[in-house]
């Protein structure tokens, strides 16, 4: 995998003089979920609550040389117990992150998105993938690649707006998006093409805020200003997108794969549009992966202060 560009590296300077954040571990009742949450906690990014099985997760410490650092555990019976008491320590104030354990994402987001009990609100939940690709010059948000299966124009709204809002706290002022097609022209026969347009729009009404928008965009348009000015597309995207709005999970999908395994990316991954960033970490993730992913969620829930702050001011 990516022995690293300093992308990721990036930000982690600058979460090194911000708190480290309350975050409920969600079932980490096995060694690399477990381990993960530790070197976060290690790198002074958060403090893990773990919630699970009491017994299970000090005998999966004990076994792979885990120092628990004193942790707290909030003792549950099984995964479902656990993935609901997680997010009720997120509705209680007690963590203002949630991040998956060793439990399957359906079972943590079935807690997440309970309608008296979890943790929504009036945006749609949507997944991004961060990554940093070798041959590309700056961290690349990829979106929605895990969560949303086919999109409505309304569902790409929020997904949209999910992906700028964190951008923004990552430290960029005015995220770049190009919204992917199979073509740059807009035409009935590729509905996605018929999106994009209407994203750039809304985009221009004030509907969408915060990111400069163009689409629809071909890949190679997108990621390469060369091949959009060959096509003679103008574009202020094109050949430097912070964002890759794609039309449906399935293209998202092989496109980060395609990514992390043609191209030896890196990616970490996060759920946006809840009450809180939520991290998803997969066992096949590298230790950088990880430790990225609970930076991002950091940088997240930092914005999240300042913005709850201000609202309350």
């Amino acid at each position: 995998m990516n022995p690293g560009t300093g992308k990721y590296e990036r930000l982690l300077e600058r979460c090194a003089k911000l708190d480290p954040i309350p975050t409920a571990v969600a079932h980490p009742c096995e060694q690399t979920a477990l381990a993960g949450a530790l070197e976060a906690a290690q790198k002074g990014l958060i403090t893990p609550i773990l919630v699970g099985p009491a017994s299970k997760i000090t005998a999966i410490a004990k076994s792979s040389g885990i120092d628990l650092h004193e942790a707290q555990i909030v003792d549950t019976p099984h995964s479902q117990a656990s993935a609901v008491k997680a997010v009720e320590l997120v509705r209680q104030g007690c963590a203002e992150l949630l991040m998956k354990g060793s439990l399957h994402t359906d079972e943590l987001l079935g807690a997440v998105v309970a309608r008296e009990t979890g943790l929504r609100t009036g945006r749609r939940i949507s997944h991004v993938f961060i990554m940093d690709v070798p041959t590309y010059h700056k961290v690349l948000i990829v979106t929605d690649a895990a969560i949303n299966i086919a999109p409505a124009l309304e569902d790409k709204v929020d997904i949209c707006q999910n992906a700028i809002d964190l951008a923004i706290s990552l430290g960029l002022e005015s995220p770049k998006i190009a919204i992917l097609a199979a073509v740059e022209t807009v035409t009935s026969k590729m509905p996605a093409t018929i999106d994009a347009a209407a994203l750039c729009k809304m985009a221009e009404r004030g509907q969408i805020k915060g990111g400069i928008l163009d689409g629809p965009l071909a890949f190679d348009n997108a990621i390469s200003k060369q091949a959009a000015e060959i096509k003679g597309i103008r574009s202020a995207v094109a050949g430097d997108p912070d964002i890759l709005l794609v039309p449906d999970l399935e293209a998202g999908n092989m496109l980060a794969k395609q990514l992390s395994f043609l191209a030896n990316a890196d990616s970490a991954g996060l759920v946006l549009g809840a009450r809180v960033p939520i991290i998803l970490t997969s066992r096949a993730d590298s230790v950088r992966s990880r430790i990225a992913s609970c930076a991002v969620a950091v940088l997240a829930a930092h914005a999240r202060r300042e913005s709850l702050k201000v609202r309350d001011e």
